[in-house]
């Protein structure tokens, strides 16, 4: 080697790249200027020869090789740096020009670092993960991951023969900053890839990329290139209207679909040539799945799709809440793409998205989150703070900025990449509680010796406050299952912020109640009337969701008490009418709305061909008028959250199993009557009282023939009377119908017209006075003697009970 160049040799530097241990590659790999020239510097196992060319002239300029594993060096005669490519002749003969990693700057700026440090890069996916661009005239990847406690992060993947020599990463900043990046030319969306981490003590293990935007399918763990801004979005006008309507959403209905992507419809396994079977064939794609979902959500009359958790995940079992991939549509259904039509389809067929999304725990998988740099990245080092026993997960670390940033950039990551129009947040009780899931000793008290994580609560704080600074009409609704105060109150008035919060105590309550046979029903009566005591604490959706539908729990229709299967439809046709009624937007999981028999299992498509049968397709005909129904009356929906739209006239009925309540607006005609009996007893002449004198017609019958019933209705209108009945002036009798829910639409009494009074004379206004006044006074002189002759006969029966 020439003596100059060998003098110019950091050996100590080279030594620290062939055992793959440099974090900052770039202050000795590619082109530097010096007093002597430029010296440019390549370490690529494998390779034979390596030459300069310069790209402005085509000069070559041969490198020596200064360590045999690899390393390579030239000093070109030049006082500046110029763009130059390698020509690499590798050991199997194979020659490649390549543009050489080392020569391109940052694309994180100290800014970028500034705020993630802060906690505060909520655009961080911008930067992180691989981003497919061009810098200057060269296409290549861009890769950054924050592994702050890694000795060295290394790209690998089939393009370096997975090979963490190769590729090493340069480190910017220090301490909780410690980001990795590195720019890769010629590498293209669909290259599969990974991190090869370093720890401290030596060992190296290879990761996926938490940042990542696609995934290979399982059992496959690699993360995927893919560029996610080359779609074209047609849903400007649902987003436009979504962001006018924002103000007035919890005015508005929302009946929402509950969706497993993966069963609610799927295909035979196809098998290959050799007979075995092809792993995720039996999956539709996200396109697929768009129109035929779309079609059905639009027939049944809902508003909403929610999906459980679509983030990437390595289990089926696990229904996507042990997530791995944050920032990744799962592969199973296709590419990030194909999951950007899904969402522009259904907004295109007005049908709103709602996201499962689980930023409460996730799973230990070695090539995952889990000890990503050798330390505790993402959660607590301690297990009695990051570990859930329950579900063998790890928990996220709130406190540390690096972790709140992670995942509140994540939730607006799927509201601005991919336009959800709701996040749910699962788990949410289990974030807010140290000792969730815990035994004695199994947790640590928070500073003040109590048993809530300040964190967690500052991280939701945080997360709902920037969130709602969109202003787009996109929702946050918490499934929380404790009665922690103020989940969907203003974060200014000290709540976490939330839009809505599912109504997990009214789901268990009114579930209980149901599932009892009526004639013990009875004692349970405070579990069907409860929920109005706290209906104004939160804005709550109503929820029979998957979790009540799996794990020996039955399905909702296998809940209901009844000899035959008749029997216990009616008690469903029952109970989903009340749901209906009830304040709180709502919320049904797919399959139940056919009642099907069995149990939700994720391995299995819906039962669909249960609607060949009379009492399923009836079902779902009559949900779908439920939904209708919900639809086209503001009463069940404008003020869900205010209690000026709910009234009981009769919560006393208990022996009956009868409860009687209205829905209301601001308009008296738009006022509904429910009358609800969960026993199976009719009554011929039932007498209620109604909110005002006026026509009562039966608009919804859950016992009718249509649906089933026994046909105890109500054809014509009822017109009220001026007898007192539930403490109301006016009443109706109705035919009361077995197991049923009847709604009536309440039509006032039409007030007298005032009559034109015409011009008269003086006296005739006083002498027309005159009458009136005698009139009130002959009025109330009748009803002085009433009430003496009432008095009379009070005090002769007083008498009467003293002598006895």
């Amino acid at each position: 080697m020439d003596r100059q160049l060998y003098e110019m040799m950091d050996w100590a530097g080279i030594e620290e790249l062939i055992y793959s241990e440099a974090s900052r590659p770039h202050e000795l790999l590619g082109a530097h200027a010096t007093e002597q020239g430029v010296l440019v510097q390549a370490f690529i196992p494998t390779a034979e020869k390596i030459e300069v060319k310069l790209t402005s002239n085509g000069k070559c300029y041969p490198m020596e090789m200064a360590d045999e594993e690899g390393f390579f060096a030239v000093l070109i005669p030049r006082k500046t740096v110029v763009p130059y490519t390698l020509l690499v002749t590798y050991d199997n003969g194979v020659l490649e020009e390549i543009h050489d990693p080392y020569a391109y700057a940052p694309q994180i700026t100290e800014e970028d670092l500034k705020k993630f440090e802060a906690g505060i890069h909520y655009q961080i996916y911008e930067k992180m993960g691989a981003h497919p661009m061009r810098i200057g005239d060269v296409s290549g990847v861009y890769f950054a991951v924050w592994a702050p406690c890694a000795m060295r992060v290394s790209v690998v993947g089939d393009f370096n023969l997975w090979d963490g020599r190769r590729h090493q990463m340069r480190r910017l900043g220090d301490g909780e900053r410690g980001i990795f990046e590195l720019f890769i030319p010629g590498l293209k969306v669909g290259d599969i890839y990974k991190y090869e981490i370093k720890f401290r003590n030596g060992d190296p293990a290879l990761k996926s990329d938490p940042y990542a935007n696609y995934a290979e399918l399982r059992p496959n763990t690699a993360s995927v290139v893919w560029d996610i801004n080359q779609y074209v979005w047609k849903d400007q006008k649902w987003m436009t209207e979504r962001a006018k309507g924002a103000k007035t959403q919890k005015e508005k209905p929302m009946s929402i679909y509950e969706v497993h992507l993966g069963s609610w419809m799927r295909k035979e396994t196809a098998v290959d040539e050799e007979g075995k079977p092809i792993i995720g064939s039996e999956f539709y794609n996200y396109r697929e799945i768009a129109h035929e979902l779309a079609k059905y959500v639009k027939d049944m009359a809902y508003t909403h799709v929610e999906l459980l958790p679509v983030m990437e995940h390595p289990l089926d079992a696990s229904w996507g809440y042990q997530v791995t991939g944050y920032y990744a549509p799962t592969s199973r259904y296709g590419t990030p793409d194909d999951f950007m039509y899904f969402m522009d389809y259904m907004h295109g067929q007005g049908i709103g998205v709602i996201l499962d999304w689980v930023p409460a725990h996730f799973p230990r998988d070695a090539w995952g989150m889990a000890q990503f740099d050798g330390t505790c990245v993402y959660e607590h080092r301690d297990p009695r703070q990051g570990s859930h026993p329950h579900w063998g997960t790890l928990i996220y670390n709130y406190g540390r900025a690096g972790v709140s940033n992670f995942l509140i950039a994540n939730a607006l990551f799927w509201a601005d990449k991919y336009h959800a129009d709701g996040i749910r947040m699962d788990a949410v009780a289990s974030m807010l509680y140290l000792d969730y899931g815990k035994n004695a000793g199994e947790w640590v008290a928070n500073i003040y010796g109590g048993h809530e994580n300040l964190e967690a609560v500052e991280f939701l704080k945080h997360l709902n406050s920037i969130f709602k600074k969109r202003s787009d009409g996109a929702i946050l609704i918490a499934e929380e299952s404790t009665a922690w105060p103020k989940i969907t109150a203003d974060v200014k008035e000290d709540g976490l912020g939330f839009d809505y919060k599912w109504n997990m105590g009214w789901m268990n309550d009114f579930t209980g109640y149901m599932q009892c046979d009526p004639y013990f029903r009875n004692h349970h009566y405070g579990e069907l009337t409860f929920s109005m005591l706290y209906a104004y604490s939160e804005n709550f959706i109503l929820v029979f969701s998957h979790d009540e539908v799996v794990h020996g729990k039955a399905s909702m229709i296998g809940k209901m008490p009844g000899a035959t299967l008749e029997d216990k439809a009616a008690n469903l046709r029952a109970a989903y009418a009340f749901m209906m009624g009830h304040p709180g937007k709502k919320l049904l999981f797919m399959g139940q709305d056919m009642a099907q028999v069995n149990e939700w299992n994720e391995n299995k498509s819906l039962e669909w061909d249960l609607l060949q049968y009379p009492l399923h397709e009836t079902m779902r005909q009559y949900v779908k008028t439920l939904n209708e129904l919900y639809q086209s009356h503001p009463a069940m929906y404008e003020l869900d959250y205010n209690p000026d739209g709910f009234e009981w006239i009769n919560c006393s009925y208990s022996k009956e199993n009868i409860v009687i309540f209205e829905r209301k607006t601001k308009k008296p005609e738009e006022t509904l009557l429910f009358v609800c009996n969960f026993a199976p007893v009719a009554q011929e002449k039932f007498t209620l009282g109604v909110p005002f004198a006026g026509k009562y017609k039966e608009i919804l019958n859950s016992d009718a023939a249509t649906f089933g019933g026994s046909n105890v209705v109500n054809p014509r209108a009822k017109a009220s009377k001026k007898l007192e009945w539930d403490e109301r002036e006016n009443s109706i009798t109705i035919k009361l119908a077995p197991m049923a829910v009847q709604v009536f639409e309440c039509t006032p009494e039409a007030k007298p017209k005032k009559r034109s009074v015409s011009q008269s004379s003086p006296k005739t206004k006083e002498s027309t006075a005159k009458k009136a006044v005698a009139k009130d006074e002959g009025k109330r002189t009748g009803e002085e003697k009433e009430t003496k002759k009432a008095a009379g006969r009070k005090k002769a029966a007083k008498k009467e009970s003293d002598k006895k």
